[in-house]
C-alpha cells in the first residue's frame, strides 16, 4: 500500500513519507473542524446566523482550497481566519 502511494505521489521526491502525510492530514482535518465549531460560535455572539456563518466559513474554505489545489498546486488549505484585531 504505501509503495502505491509512494509511486502515485512521489513522496520521496518531496522529501516526505507517508507516515507523516497521514499526520498532516489528521491535523489539517481536525483544524478544519475546530475553525468550523468555533468561528459560527464567535460570531453568533455578535448576532450573525450561526447556520449562515458555518455555510460561509465551510463554502469558503472549500473554494480558497480548491484554488490552492488546482491553481496554486500546494497540498494547503485555506479557511477564513480567527483572529483578534
Amino acid at each position: 500500500m504505501s509503495e502505491a502511494l509512494e509511486k502515485f505521489f512521489h513522496l520521496k521526491e518531496h522529501g516526505t513519507n507517508v507516515r507523516t502525510e497521514i499526520i498532516a492530514g489528521v491535523t489539517t482535518f481536525m483544524t478544519m473542524a475546530y475553525i468550523l465549531a468555533v468561528n459560527p460560535s464567535i460570531l453568533g455572539t455578535t448576532g450573525m446566523d450561526a447556520g449562515a456563518v458555518f455555510a460561509a466559513t465551510a463554502i469558503g474554505a472549500c473554494i480558497g482550497t480548491l484554488i490552492m489545489a488546482f491553481l496554486a498546486n500546494y497540498p494547503f488549505v485555506l479557511a477564513p481566519g480567527m483572529a483578534w484585531g
